[in-house]
């Protein structure tokens, strides 16, 4: 990961070429380590959430696979925007369920060997486009937000290890997530986000406004990650230099950590394991993170 010896006044989230090769590298293979298990599923109707099969989970991997592409291709004749179908770029916390349900739908194809084809060949896509990309190159999100391009590789490597996790526990397989790899997606693309700019994403649907909860300064530290300072107010979020006092310390596994943001472990448990750890003088403060940051 960054080292620390990085110039003081450069910008979150810090990005060099050896961890711009680092991401790329753990896309790639992860990208095969799932085109793999999907390919080899038995049964694609078996349930892998409550409400998808692991086929279902497989094609969803794909679609948003898919999306990157157009966001990453090079084409010069049309802006960045032009490549956000209107859905996301309205999307918000709460709509983004049933974009997905909608994505869903249109993606008809279910047969395990085509997914896994289809999956490899558009994360073989976005990494041939992003190869001459600089890291901090600014690309649309969800909601009108903008993460760096590097952010955007680790989203989707995100997405295949917490959905390959879905996958293999539905199937019985063995599914390790590596905490550097997992690391990525707090390093790039969540700091990316807070940095870059959320737009809307962390509205909420009902009002359009952003999701009012009280302040908090907290502190993320792991061996993996760069440490940085999270300070929520009112629904805004904004990564910084460690420097001012923290409510809350978090110490943390980030495979963990991705698991307990994206629901997959509940937080009592995440902390009785010893891989979250929570500290400082107001603790409880850190509801207001979870109030906020429901990453979709």
């Amino acid at each position: 990961m960054t080292t620390g010896r990085e110039p003081a006044d450069q910008p979150l989230p810090i990005i060099t070429e050896e961890s711009w090769a680092k991401v790329r590298a753990a896309l790639d293979a992860t990208a095969d380590r799932f085109a793999a298990l999907v390919a080899s599923l038995p049964d694609g109707w078996a349930k892998a959430t409550r409400d998808w099969s692991v086929t279902d989970v497989a094609a969803h991997v794909a679609t948003i696979a898919g999306l990157y592409v157009s966001l990453t291709a090079l084409d010069a004749g049309r802006g960045p925007d032009a490549r956000l179908p209107a859905r996301a770029a309205n999307a918000t916390l709460d709509t983004v369920g049933a974009m997905n349900e909608a994505w869903l739908r249109e993606l008809t194809e279910r047969d395990p060997e085509r997914l896994a084809a289809s999956l490899r060949a558009n994360v073989g896509a976005v990494l041939s486009a992003t190869a001459g990309t600089a890291p901090h190159t600014p690309v649309p999100w969800l909601g009108g937000s903008r993460v760096p391009v590097a952010g955007l590789l680790a989203h989707l490597l995100n997405e295949l290890l917490i959905h390959g996790r879905d996958i293999a526990r539905a199937t019985r397989l063995p599914w390790p997530i590596p905490p550097e790899d997992a690391a990525w997606f707090f390093e790039f693309f969540f700091i990316g986000l807070t940095t870059y700019g959320a737009g809307h994403v962390l509205d909420a649907g009902a009002t359009g406004r952003p999701v009012r909860t009280g302040r908090l300064v907290a502190e993320f530290r792991s061996r993996y990650t760069t440490p940085v300072t999270i300070v929520v107010h009112d629904g805004r979020v904004l990564a910084e230099r460690p420097g001012r006092k923290p409510d809350v310390r978090v110490s943390y596994d980030p495979a963990v950590l991705a698991l307990m943001l994206f629901r997959r472990v509940g937080r009592p448990r995440a902390v009785l394991t010893g891989k979250v750890v929570i500290s400082g003088p107001r603790p409880w403060r850190l509801r207001h993170f979870f109030r906020t940051i429901r990453i979709p």
